[in-house]
């Protein structure tokens, strides 16, 4: 059996009710099994170069966002697919694609591995892949991660089935052997981890209005998932998983931890707690209950960062400020206050009612309380109001002396890597399990 019809047999499997990060385990094991050599093709020529699109693979209507008859629900600017339509790629081509997956292809890594850039050869493969250029970005398995075939199978699962101006695309994937890999379209920019924390030529500071554009876009492309019949919960919402193309149009990238919502009849799903410290929310990660609200605390830590400049958790700061949003927050109400903690290069250059008005939306995304915080498309629409009420941007500089102070000190970022750590100095990051509180 090809490795087409073999993957194609999984991904037929209907996920449990608890979850969708869940292979059948038969299916599984029999698809590996079956899984031929790098030369084999669904087609069962010997062109180790050919691809295929995975218009059979299909998902049971428990994985949501389809009506009753099948067809995707209706969303603004985006759909959901009742099943993927992704390229399948062989081994050996995206091997040559990212010039054997040379180090200094590399984009950045996490927990699932690590993610290369690459070249698709000719222009009818570009086309092919959908993203109407050569270049790609390659994920690619690393054989001792302890994420990886789950958030492998969650990625397909989603990606492969959503469609959004604000989501990343995925093109494909290969599946041979023991090697797993995702190919997306490549975003120019980077993250926006690297541009609010990163230092050197490569991060440009981020003016205000595009900070405002960056955050529309991301909270898009929340409140898209939120908009399904049956809600997808993103998870790990934080700013190394918003990607931007050449126009700082952002993306939501990395759904390796996405869940299917709760039904209508309940608030939250009870799962194992996953995520980033400092970007969970705290009732998350005290009971294990994921609400779709859950994703609204995540992007008002977001909110924060881009006032600040500052990382969600940074041991090198001061005792009491580790935690960015423990420490901010009293400041957020405050007028005064808040100048003395927006972010310093901005060089004051910001429109002081609008940043009081996203540092009072973020106070809101911040409710302990998840029924307390606004839906996604309350925020889209509150943003979108910022953004067309704007003022012209202040000259003058504006200083903060707890930033000229951490700066002065020399204090280094954290490395730019694909995934933002859940601890600093430590595996770089990483998602991983986060301990319940007592």
């Amino acid at each position: 059996m090809g490795i087409c019809s073999s993957i194609c047999a999984s991904l037929h499997h209907t996920p449990s009710s608890s979850s969708t990060d869940q292979f059948s385990s038969v299916a599984a094991s029999q698809a590996t099994s079956n899984t031929t050599s790098s030369t084999s093709t669904s087609s069962g020529s010997s062109s180790s170069s050919s691809s295929t699109i995975s218009g059979n693979s299909r998902f049971s209507a428990q994985s949501g966002g389809s009506t009753n008859e099948g067809s995707p629900t209706p969303t603004p600017a985006g759909h959901m697919l009742p099943h993927p339509n992704l390229r399948i790629f062989s081994f050996s081509e995206l091997k040559a694609a990212t010039r054997n997956f040379r180090s200094d292809t590399v984009l950045g890594e996490g927990g699932f591995g690590k993610v290369y850039k690459g070249w698709l050869d000719d222009k009818s493969s570009a086309r092919a892949a959908g993203n109407g250029s050569s270049v790609i970005a390659v994920k690619k398995l690393n054989s001792e991660s302890m994420q990886g075939f789950q958030e492998w199978q969650s990625e397909v699962n989603f990606l492969g089935r959503l469609s959004h101006p604000n989501l990343v695309k995925l093109l494909g994937y290969c599946w041979e052997d023991k090697e797993l890999l995702l190919v997306y379209e490549f975003m120019q920019k980077g993250s926006l981890e690297n541009h609010l924390f990163g230092r050197g030529s490569a991060a440009q500071p981020l003016p205000w209005d595009i900070r405002l554009k960056i955050l529309i876009g991301a909270a898009r492309g929340l409140a898209f998932l939120h908009a399904s019949d049956r809600k997808v919960i993103y998870r790990d919402f934080k700013a190394s998983n918003i990607l931007l193309d050449g126009s700082y149009h952002a993306k939501i990238s990395d759904f390796g931890l996405a869940k299917m919502g709760p039904t209508a009849s309940r608030s939250h799903v009870t799962t194992q707690v996953m995520g980033t410290y400092g970007y969970a929310a705290p009732e998350y990660v005290a009971t294990g209950h994921l609400y779709v609200k859950s994703d609204v605390y995540g992007f008002g830590v977001v909110l924060v960062e881009m006032l600040t400049g500052l990382r969600a958790l940074d041991t090198n700061r001061p005792s009491g400020q580790h935690n960015l949003v423990d420490w901010i927050k009293p400041h957020l109400s405050d007028r005064r206050k808040l100048k003395n903690i927006m972010d310093l290069r901005l060089e004051g250059r910001y429109p002081s009612k609008s940043a009081l008005q996203i540092a009072q939306l973020a106070l809101n995304c911040l409710e302990n309380e998840p029924k307390n915080r606004p839906s996604m498309q309350e925020i889209v629409e509150t943003l979108e109001r910022i953004d067309s009420a704007n003022e012209r941007p202040r000259e003058r500089r504006v200083h903060s002396s707890y930033q000229t102070v951490n700066h002065r000190r020399g204090q280094q970022p954290l490395p730019l890597q694909y995934r933002s750590p859940l601890h600093p100095r430590q595996e770089g990051n990483r998602a991983y399990p986060l301990p319940q509180r007592s």
